[in-house]
């Protein structure tokens, strides 16, 4: 599945290709204009963009002149239906353009097929000077390749996916553990020493007070 992230002004489109897009096992983030669109990009890894064409501040089409995507996909989802405006979204480089209003299983079966076309991703996260290769389960710290237990990188991938969120130690237990796991909730706490020291995370992997942790970027 992959990382899409959603570029629409009208929050309530937004919300709903973001909620059809959950349902079909992907996860999303989303922008509601050109200028956030802009700082998403760089802050996170995304699979698919998917691009509205009028955005306040920065539009569609200039942001892709502006090479804002670089090498990710870009699917334009706009209502400017001109054959010239199709024509020139496709030649900035898009690799589809839909016209609203659209069905949502014409646009699944869209995204599904660019995705296809790009072949299986990569998916890596960096934070600070630690890089995790979430595909190869593999870990580097400064350029040296960092061994973790298969424990200590569930419990880091549940991290990075769930990013910025806090989350409680039993949530955590059920997400990396399993459910029918049965021990002791310190051993989150553990782990999550070893994970700190060994990926240099000490400032970014937080203690949430009477509560749980959470990664900060």
């Amino acid at each position: 599945m992959a990382n899409i992230l959603v570029v629409e002004d009208d929050k309530s489109i937004n919300d709903l290709i973001v909620m059809n897009l959950k349902l079909a096992g992907h996860t999303c983030r989303q922008a509601f204009d050109g200028e956030e669109a802009v700082r998403m990009v760089k802050e996170r890894q995304m699979d698919l963009v998917l691009l509205d064409v009028l955005l306040p501040y920065r539009d569609g089409f200039s942001l892709m002149e502006q090479k804002v995507f670089r090498d990710k996909p870009v699917i334009f989802l706009t209502a400017k239906n001109a054959t010239a405006d199709k024509v020139k979204g496709l030649k900035l480089g898009a690799d589809d353009y839909i016209v609203k209003p659209f069905e949502t299983v014409e646009l699944l079966a869209r995204v599904e097929a660019v995705l296809r076309r790009m072949g299986p991703s990569q998916r890596v996260f960096e934070i600070g000077n630690t890089v995790v290769y979430l595909d190869r389960r593999t870990v580097t710290v400064d350029g040296i390749l960092t061994e973790l237990t298969n424990r200590e990188f569930e419990l880091l991938e549940v991290l990075i996916n769930n990013r910025n969120l806090a989350l409680s130690r039993e949530k955590l237990l059920d997400l990396a553990w399993g459910y029918d796991y049965y021990g002791d909730t310190r051993t989150v706490d553990v782990h999550i020493t070893k994970l700190r020291k060994k990926l240099k995370l000490e400032n970014e992997i937080k203690t949430v007070y009477k509560h749980g942790y959470r990664l900060e970027v």
